[in-house]
């Protein structure tokens, strides 16, 4: 099926995307001279650049002004991420600028905690005196008493490692709920830093694996690159396999729907894998020179190493070499003895493991035909063309056009050996960086992750809040859930102290994050928080002791990579004007929070942490003895890239664009040497060591079981609920909406107005549910027996699997008055702890529940 710019419009409406009058998608565009006088009309009137601040993937904006003031938004014609387009919510938020509602002043709260606050307002010197006079009392006695818990990070280079690393404090993100058990599969198995996206521009068949298209974008970035990179692969003659329990956004623009069970990912991947090799689809030369599929596997499990290196089988010289030696490319198949002993080469034990995961098995586990499964191993080998190659400026490369989107539904209890698994029916087929094949961060480098998982070493306790080199969780993501669960009982977990004090920067926690109930319980037990946001969110409603009001857009934030993965750009968030009411810039806040704090001047400061995280070349870096101003930091910044006219390049421009991304930066296959000289880790042998070594520190198999060196099947935790507790719920995002801090905008609101749970028609009769009735939605722990159960209503949809329903992400506020009655947040029902979390401590949105008439 081919689509056009207008099917695809209409598509994205059909299928819940809303789009807001003005640029939104495709138009002709004109090119952008300079920012200013090129548009100004009336007295008074001009157009300043500046960067979305409400979604993920910054894209580039125009905001015109009148008087100085913000009256409009649209998108940045240069910037390569949204070629001038804009979604919903970055049109919509010029609403949250003038928002009334908005924190307006310095709050302090004036009675107790748990339940609706009372404030009285202060001066900025008083709350940030408060504020870092707490930072500095718990620094004194023990830095790990202090949290900062982020939200979705806009200057890593200010807050996560300056900051975290001038004050010491715990750094807890949003990635455990986002993608990162995807995250560190892809950075153990592959030595890349992302999830699974292809490489679009030249694939020919790819597997959307959960990509909600139209509604959520994908890997690195948000819902316009996609789309459009999606839309120029489709005329070119992709092929889309949509594979989801629920149809989504992915409806008019798939060329089939795979309606998988939730949770199973694994089990089909595995299958795949088992049917590329009884097809024969093998690239065997990339298996054999840039994975480790050729070493040698002894009984144990273990490589046969000699003098510390891994050994593979010399067919000539009938005997072992050591991997990477001068030779003939070692076999993949095959038991050799070798001093009275046998070994099996890694490729010929995952042969022999995937044997049992037949297209039929697969179909009884995911709920789908052992016929489909057959058909897309036959259809990926034939696309993938093993053997064929490509020039690419001058240098010629595999070009292996197949590839896998994957991102948000790697939080499944299963999900880093999903996404494992994923990543070996890549390798497999030798698309792995090659072009048109899998990708996974835009530039080929490689992770620092790559070594330090395979060297994880588990520690005894006592062990720090997230449970870092424990025997629970040695691969870890800080799960600020887990984090939950351990201040709930630290002894349990090994843990000696509670945290006292928690930063939190731009999240709504206890609404955002899974298992409300649990979080709520941890919030309860720190004496003092401070949260920096521009509302009074429902965590800072109940727990919060001082709010510093932060601005919403109209602020400096970056630098800012705004690759779309083939041009090379940077850019700034810039203030088109003046912080609204008493609200400053976040990277203001934290300057005069680390100076009350003690912590902004000299060696191992926060300038000096800022001049390391910013790479200030000599010459640009900072004093350590004056705090600057946030424009003149960035100018430094500018001028140590090279850009001769420093921040004013970026006050005209709003973006620098570099050119085009050249092949020896973007694909593995054009190193020197080929992938930088990594091995990709097709058998995780470490992941062996550290699952026995966590069996032998008396770990529960629990945590343990999913430690294995091949991605490995079994059931699944939740199917241990009752019967009665006999559908999968799963949750989603919506394109009006980022997170939880967006529902109450006016604009979205009337696109997106509020909660339901969609339930397939035939599943939603059988109970005597007609659309629209309210109802229970109840969720079993089938580790402990809890149940929580929220109200909302249902909303037949035919796109969705019977034994699954589905409820966004976004809702469940109350403390905003426009977000009232919107209804309750799926999170609330969702569970965290063993059995819910990923063996990476990643968190799983999946759990039984069963619906009721209310």
């Amino acid at each position: 099926m081919k689509i056009g710019r207008r099917t695809f419009i209409k598509g994205s409406v059909g299928a819940g995307g809303t789009l807001a009058a003005g640029r939104l998608l495709f138009g002709e565009l004109e090119t952008l001279v300079d920012a200013g006088e090129s548009r100004a009309t009336a007295p008074g009137e001009d157009w300043v650049p500046t960067t979305c601040w409400i979604g993920k993937q910054e894209c580039g904006i125009l905001a015109r002004r009148i008087n100085g003031r913000l009256v409009k938004l649209e998108g940045h014609p240069d910037h390569p991420r949204n070629l001038g387009r804009l979604c919903p919510k970055g049109i919509a938020q010029i609403m949250a600028v003038y928002d009334p509602n908005r924190v307006k002043t310095p709050l302090v709260r004036t009675n107790e905690k748990g339940v609706t606050g009372k404030w009285r307002q202060a001066s900025w010197d008083e709350a940030l005196s408060l504020v870092g006079e707490k930072i500095k009392e718990v620094r004194t006695r023990d830095k790990r008493l202090l949290i900062w818990q982020k939200g979705r990070s806009k200057a890593e280079s200010f807050y996560d490692n300056a900051f975290v690393k001038a004050s010491g404090a715990t750094k807890l993100g949003h990635g455990a709920y986002c993608s990162d058990a995807g995250y560190r599969a892809c950075e153990y198995t592959i030595g890349s830093h992302g999830v699974l996206h292809p490489d679009i521009r030249h694939t020919r068949y790819l597997l959307a694996w959960g990509w909600n298209v139209t509604n959520a974008g994908g890997n690195k970035l948000c819902w316009i690159t996609w789309p459009r990179e999606l839309v120029e692969a489709k005329e070119r003659g992709l092929k889309v396999v949509a594979i989801d329990p629920r149809l989504r956004g992915s409806g008019p623009f798939a060329d089939e729907w795979v309606p998988i069970r939730p949770g199973t990912d694994l089990a089909l991947a595995l299958a795949l894998c088992n049917a590329v090799i009884q097809e024969g689809t093998i690239d065997r030369e990339y298996l054999a020179k840039y994975t480790n599929a050729g070493f040698l596997v002894k009984d144990d499990g273990y490589f046969l190493k000699i003098d510390g290196k891994e050994q593979v089988w010399d067919q000539p010289a009938g005997a072992p070499r050591a991997a990477g030696s001068e030779g003939a490319l070692p076999p993949l198949e095959g038991t050799f003895v070798h001093a009275a002993l046998a070994y099996r080469t890694a490729y010929q034990v995952f042969k022999d493991h995937v044997a049992r995961y037949t297209p039929e098995w697969a179909a009884g586990v995911c709920g789908i035909s052992a016929e489909a499964v057959t058909r897309i191993a036959r259809e990926l080998g034939r696309n993938a063309a093993i053997g064929s190659t490509v020039v690419l400026d001058g240098v010629e490369l595999p070009h292996r056009p197949v590839g896998i989107m994957a991102y948000h539904m790697s939080q499944q209890e299963l999900g880093f050996q999903a996404i494992r698994a994923m990543l070996i029916l890549m390798m497999l087929l030798g698309a792995v960086e090659a072009v048109g094949g899998q990708r996974i961060d835009f530039t080929w480098k490689v992770d620092k992750n790559y070594e330090a998982l395979d060297k994880v070493e588990i520690k005894d306790p006592p062990y720090n809040v997230y449970l870092k080199d424990s025997k629970y969780f040695p691969i870890n993501s800080a799960n600020p859930s887990v984090v939950a669960k351990v201040m709930a009982d630290p002894q349990k977990y090994g843990v000696n102290y509670t945290p006292e004090v928690l930063i939190i920067h731009m999240t709504n926690s206890i609404v955002a994050f899974a298992d409300q109930t649990a979080m709520m319980k941890a919030y309860d037990k720190f004496k003092f928080i401070a949260v920096i946001d521009p509302w009074l969110s429902e965590t800072a409603d109940l727990y919060a002791d001082v709010i510093l009001p932060a601005a919403t857009i109209e602020k400096y934030e970056g630098p800012m990579k705004v690759s779309d993965q083939y041009t090379d750009a940077v850019s700034l968030r810039l203030p088109p004007m003046d912080p609204m009411f008493q609200s400053r810039g976040d990277i203001d806040i934290y300057l005069d929070l680390c100076e009350k704090a003690g912590i902004l001047y000299g060696k191992g400061g926060y300038l000096d942490e800022l001049n390391k995280a910013l790479g200030f070349k000599e010459g640009y870096t900072m004093s350590l003895d004056n705090k600057p101003a946030v424009r003149e930091i960035f100018d430094r910044w500018a001028k140590s890239e090279g850009i001769t006219e420093g921040v004013a390049y970026f006050e005209k421009k709003g973006v620098k664009v570099k050119g085009r991304v050249p092949a020896k930066k973007i694909y593995g296959f054009a190193q020197d040497p080929p992938f930088s000289g990594l091995r990709h880790r097709l058998y995780g042998e470490s992941l062996l060591r550290l699952g026995e070594t966590m069996k032998a520190k008396g770990a529960e198999e629990i945590y343990w079981q999913d430690y294995t060196p091949l991605p490995t099947w079994r059931r699944l935790t939740m199917n241990d609920s009752p019967s009665e507790y006999d559908l999968y719920l799963i949750s989603f995002k919506q394109v009006e909406f980022k997170q939880s801090r967006s529902s109450f905008i006016p604009l979205l609101a009337e696109a997106a107005p509020g909660q339901r749970v969609e339930i397939n028609p035939a599943t939603a009769q059988a109970r005597g549910i007609s659309d629209g009735d309210e109802v229970w939605v109840e969720s079993h722990n089938a580790i402990n027996g809890e149940t929580r159960k929220l109200k909302t209503v249902a909303r037949y949809r035919q796109g969705i699997r019977p034994d699954t329903v589905g409820m966004a992400h976004h809702f469940g506020l109350w403390t905003h008055p426009w977000a009232k009655g919107q209804g309750p947040s799926p999170n609330s029902i969702f569970f965290s702890g063993e059995g819910y979390v990923v063996n990476t401590a990643d968190q799983s949105f999946h759990v039984k529940v069963r619906v009721y008439k209310a």
